[in-house]
C-alpha cells in the first residue's frame, strides 16, 4: 500500500490529470471504508469453522462412558451418545467432526482459550460457568443416583450417610449436593470410575453421580445397588465462547430441529438414556489385551518426544544458569539464583497450568505439546544447574589457578579443564533426572497431552482391565528408561578411562 501511494505521488508531479484520478480514487476508497464499517461484522468463528471444514469439540474420553469413550474392541474409535450428537450436529452444519482430548474439569478453560470450537461432554449448566461461557438450550436433563454396597440395607437416602465417606466427581452438581450436608465426608475424584472402585473395596460408603454415569458404571458392577434415585436436577448443554453469538444461534437451531424431528430421541434410545428405556447398557469387553498395544506405543512415542526435547532444554539452560551463578558478575549470579529458587520452589503442575492457561492472557498462546516441553525444560533446568554447580565445585580450585597462571583465558579453562571433570561427577545425577523426567511427563495430561500414563488411564477405566494394562504400561516405561541407564554407565566407564 505504501509503495503504491509513493508511486502515485511521483507521477502526480508530471500530470494534473493523474492528480485528479488520485483524488477521486481516495474519495472512493473513503466512501467504501465508511460503507463497509457500517456492515455487521461477524462476532464469532463460525465462518472460520466452515472454511476449516471440521467442527472441533472438547471431550475427555477417560472414563467417559456413556458420553464419549474408546470402543473396547477397537480403541482407536471413539463411541458414545455425545459422539453421535457431535456427528449429527456436524452433518447438519455440512462439516466433519473431531474430538479434542481435554481433562474434563479443564474443558471450560480450554474452550475460552480457543483449543476447540464447542464444549460437548456432559457439561452441567451452572451460574458460575455462565459467567465465562455461553450455553445452548439443554439437550439432556438428569438427576443424581446414590449407590451403595449390596450388603448395606440401612441406606435409602443421603441423610443416612452422615458421618460417612461418600464419593463423587469434583465440580459437579452431585459434589454441590453432598457439600450442602456438612455431616457427610465428601471425597471428590477427578474421574467417574474411581469412586465406584473404592466403593466396592470398602473405602467409601456410597457414591453419588449423574444418572447416565450410574447406569453405565454402577449397574455393571456386581455387589452394588441403588439406594436412591432422582436426587436433585440438572441439565447438559453445549458450551461456546461468549463472543460466538452466530455459532450459538446456529447450534440452538440445530438442537431444536433434532428435538422436533426425533433425531435426539433416537440417539438417547440407542444408548438407553431416554426416560422409558429398559435394561442397562452392557459394557463390551475386549478378548485380547494386545489390541491396546498400538495405542500405548503411540503414547509412549509422545512420552519419549516430550522427555528428550525437555531434557535438551534443561541441559542447555542448566549449564547457562550454572555458569552464571558460578562465574558471572553479581547481577547475573543474583538472577540465576532467583530463577533456580523460583522453579525449584513451585510445583511443576502449577508451572504447566500457568504456561498453558495463563500466558494467553498476555498474547502468548502455545500448543499443548510445546507448553509441556517448555514447562518441563524450564523446571528441570533449575535442578540441572545445581547438579552441574556441584560438579564444578568438586574440581579443586588449584586447577583453575594453575590454568590462569599459565595465561589460559578463563573461558578456555572452564571449557577444557573444569567442565569435562564436572561432567564425570554430574552424569549419574543427570541420568537420574532424565529417568525422572519420563515419569513427570505424565503431568502433561492436565493440559490435554495424551502421553503414556494418560493413554493407560483412558483405556483402563473404559475396560476395567487395570492390572493387565498397568503391567503393559510399566514394561513400556522400563523399556524406555533402562537403555538410558545402560548408556549412562557406558559413558561413566569411558570418562573414567580418560
Amino acid at each position: 500500500m505504501r509503495t503504491r501511494r509513493a508511486g502515485r505521488c511521483i507521477f502526480s508531479f508530471h500530470s494534473r490529470r493523474k492528480v485528479r484520478r488520485v483524488t477521486t480514487l481516495k474519495k472512493l476508497l473513503l466512501i467504501s471504508a465508511i460503507w463497509l464499517s457500517a456492515l455487521p461484522i461477524s462476532a464469532d468463528g463460525l465462518d472460520a469453522i466452515r472454511r476449516r471444514g471440521t467442527l472441533l469439540w472438547g471431550v475427555d474420553v477417560e472414563g467417559g462412558a456413556p458420553y464419549a469413550f474408546p470402543e473396547p474392541n477397537n480403541p482407536t474409535v471413539i463411541i458414545g451418545f455425545e459422539v453421535d450428537m457431535a456427528e449429527e450436529i456436524a452433518r447438519r452444519l455440512g462439516l466433519q467432526q473431531r474430538p479434542v482430548q481435554t481433562p474434563w474439569d479443564e474443558i471450560p478453560q480450554a474452550l475460552r482459550r480457543g483449543d476447540f470450537d464447542i464444549a460437548l461432554n456432559g457439561i452441567e449448566v451452572t451460574e458460575i460457568r455462565k459467567q465465562f461461557i455461553n450455553f445452548t438450550i439443554p439437550y439432556y436433563y438428569f438427576s443424581e443416583s446414590l449407590m451403595v454396597r449390596e450388603a448395606d440395607r440401612t441406606t435409602s437416602r443421603l441423610e443416612d450417610l452422615k458421618g460417612k465417606k461418600v464419593g463423587t466427581l469434583k465440580g459437579t452438581l452431585a459434589d454441590q449436593i453432598l457439600r450442602s450436608i456438612p455431616e457427610i465426608r465428601v471425597v471428590a475424584y477427578d474421574g467417574q470410575v474411581e469412586p465406584y472402585r473404592d466403593l466396592t473395596l470398602g473405602r467409601l460408603e456410597g457414591v453419588l453421580l449423574d444418572g447416565p454415569i450410574a447406569r453405565y458404571y454402577g449397574e455393571t458392577i456386581p455387589g452394588l445397588r441403588y439406594a436412591a434415585k432422582g436426587i436433585g436436577a440438572g441439565e447438559y448443554a453445549i458450551g461456546v465462547r461468549k463472543e460466538e453469538t452466530r455459532l450459538l444461534a446456529e447450534l440452538n437451531s440445530i438442537l431444536s430441529a433434532m428435538q422436533s424431528d426425533g433425531a435426539l430421541t433416537r440417539i438417547l434410545k440407542r444408548w438407553k438414556l431416554d426416560e422409558g428405556a429398559a435394561g442397562i447398557v452392557t459394557r463390551p469387553y475386549a478378548a485380547s489385551i494386545w489390541i491396546y498395544l498400538p495405542l500405548l506405543l503411540r503414547a509412549a512415542g509422545m512420552t519419549l518426544f516430550l522427555s528428550i526435547a525437555s531434557m535438551a532444554i534443561a541441559i542447555g539452560l542448566g549449564t547457562a544458569l550454572c555458569l552464571c551463578k558460578t562465574y558471572g558478575p553479581r547481577t547475573a549470579r543474583y538472577l540465576a539464583s532467583s530463577y533456580i529458587e523460583l522453579f525449584r520452589g513451585t510445583p511443576l503442575l502449577l508451572q504447566l497450568l500457568v504456561i498453558y492457561f495463563g500466558l494467553p492472557a498476555i498474547g502468548i498462546n502455545l500448543p499443548a505439546w510445546l507448553a509441556a516441553i517448555l514447562a518441563l525444560g524450564l523446571n528441570y533446568g533449575a535442578y540441572e544447574a545445581e547438579i552441574y554447580r556441584g560438579g564444578i565445585h568438586s574440581v579443586p580450585n588449584g586447577q583453575m589457578e594453575a590454568a590462569l597462571s599459565l595465561g589460559m583465558p578463563q573461558s578456555a579453562a572452564i571449557a577444557r579443564i573444569i567442565l569435562p571433570q564436572a561432567l564425570r561427577v554430574s552424569l549419574p545425577a543427570t541420568t537420574n533426572d532424565f529417568i525422572a523426567l519420563f515419569k513427570d511427563s505424565s503431568l502433561c495430561s492436565v493440559i490435554g497431552v495424551v502421553e503414556l500414563t494418560k493413554e493407560f488411564n483412558i483405556l483402563a477405566v473404559s475396560t476395567w482391565r487395570i492390572l493387565e494394562l498397568g503391567i503393559l504400561t510399566g514394561v513400556l516405561y522400563l523399556a524406555m528408561s533402562y537403555p538410558l541407564a545402560l548408556l549412562a554407565r557406558g559413558l561413566e566407564r569411558a570418562l573414567r578411562k580418560q
